[in-house]
C-alpha cells in the first residue's frame, strides 16, 4: 500500500490583537481562527464595553463629589481642567449635573462646552462614556447638542482626559438658570425644560467644613448625605462602633438612619429635624469627622453590641448603582 501523505495545514496569517479590525458579529474573525467574530475577538470587545466598572470615578480629583453630583445633587456645576489644555475656540469646559432636554453635552454658541453627568450611559463604564461624549463635544459645531452613544471599547476614560492635578470644586445652584445665559432668547423647548427641572429640584447645600457632605431639604424632614472615600467594610465597622456607643448622631433630634452604596463608595445618611439648616450642621459634622477618624483607626474586634449595630446599618443600606 502506498503511504498516506502527511496532511499539512496552511499557515494562518499572524495578526496581533491590536491589528484585528471590527467586523460583523457573524462574519469570520479576521484573526484566522475559523470562528465567527462574536465568538472570538468580538467577545472580548463586547465584554470590555458592557463590563460594569464598580468605581468609575476612582483616581479623579474629588471622586466623592463626582459620586454626589451623579446621584444626589440636583443642580451643580464644576469647571473642568483638561490634561492637554483647552482646544482653540473652546473657552471653557463645565461639568453639569443635568442639561436641558437631557442632552449628554452641549457646545454653546460661544464655543464653551457643557458636559452632563446624570444621563443614562450605554456601557458599564461611565467614565469612558463621559470621556467619549466630551471629546465629541469639543469637536462639535458651536450651538449644537451632542447625542449619546456607546463609547468605543478602546476609547479613553476621564482619567486620561482630565488633568489629575486639576481642582474639582462643585458649585451648587438653587435652580438650572445656568443653562441659559440669555434666558430671553431661549427656545420654548429649553424654557419648558428649565421650568420642569426647577420645579423638581430639591434644595441642596454643600457643607464647607467637611468633604462631599450635602444637606438637603424635603417636605417632611431634612437630610445630610455624606459620600465617604473609606473602604466599605472598614467604614461600616467604624460607623457601628459609633452607633453602638450612641455617638453617631449630629446633635439633638438627628439620627444616622442608614447608607447608600453608589459607584463603589458608601454614603451615610442622617435624618435632621426640619428646622435644622445647612449652617446648623457644619460644626456637628466636623466633630463627627473627628470621631469617625478615631473609630476608623480602631483594630479590635467588634463587640456584640457593635455587631448588632452593624447588622442594622447593613440592613438599611440601599444600592444606587
Amino acid at each position: 500500500m502506498a503511504k498516506k501523505r502527511p496532511q499539512t495545514k496552511a499557515k494562518r496569517p499572524q495578526i496581533t490583537d491590536g491589528e484585528i479590525p471590527v467586523v460583523g458579529a457573524r462574519e469570520p474573525c479576521p484573526c484566522g481562527s475559523g470562528r465567527r467574530y462574536k465568538a472570538c475577538h468580538g467577545r472580548a470587545a463586547a465584554h470590555a464595553v458592557t463590563e460594569l466598572v464598580q468605581r468609575p470615578f476612582e483616581g479623579l480629583p474629588g471622586e466623592c463629589d463626582w459620586v454626589a453630583l451623579r446621584e444626589l445633587v440636583p443642580a451643580a456645576t464644576v469647571e473642568l481642567t483638561l490634561k492637554d489644555g483647552l482646544p482653540e475656540g473652546v473657552p471653557s469646559v463645565t461639568l453639569a449635573t443635568v442639561l436641558p432636554m437631557a442632552w449628554p453635552a452641549l457646545r454653546r454658541d460661544d464655543g464653551s462646552v457643557l458636559l452632563g453627568l446624570q444621563n443614562d450611559t450605554a456601557s458599564g463604564d461611565i467614565s469612558r462614556d463621559l470621556a467619549d461624549t466630551l471629546q465629541r463635544a469639543l469637536e462639535a459645531e458651536p450651538g449644537t447638542p451632542v447625542q449619546g452613544r456607546r463609547a468605543p471599547a478602546g476609547g479613553p476614560r476621564l482619567q486620561e482626559v482630565l488633568d489629575p492635578e486639576g481642582a474639582f470644586e462643585p458649585v451648587v445652584h438653587s435652580g438650572f438658570e445656568f443653562w441659559v445665559p440669555d434666558a430671553e432668547n431661549a427656545t420654548p423647548e429649553v424654557t419648558a425644560s428649565l421650568e420642569r427641572a426647577n420645579a423638581a429640584a430639591i434644595p441642596t447645600v454643600k457643607l464647607s467644613g467637611v468633604d462631599a457632605a450635602y444637606w438637603c431639604e424635603t417636605p417632611e424632614k431634612n437630610h445630610l448625605r455624606w459620600v465617604m472615600p473609606h473602604p466599605e467594610e472598614q467604614l461600616l465597622d467604624a460607623l457601628a462602633r459609633l452607633h453602638a456607643a450612641g455617638r453617631s448622631s449630629l446633635g439633638e433630634g438627628t439620627r444616622l438612619v442608614g447608607s447608600f452604596r453608589a459607584h463603589g463608595l458608601i454614603v451615610p445618611v442622617w435624618d435632621l429635624p426640619s428646622e435644622v439648616r445647612a449652617e446648623d450642621i457644619e460644626k456637628p459634622a466636623a466633630e463627627f469627622a473627628e470621631r469617625l477618624a478615631a473609630a476608623l483607626a480602631a483594630t479590635e474586634p467588634l463587640t456584640a453590641d457593635e455587631r448588632r449595630a452593624r447588622g442594622g446599618l447593613t440592613n438599611r443600606q440601599v444600592t444606587l448603582s
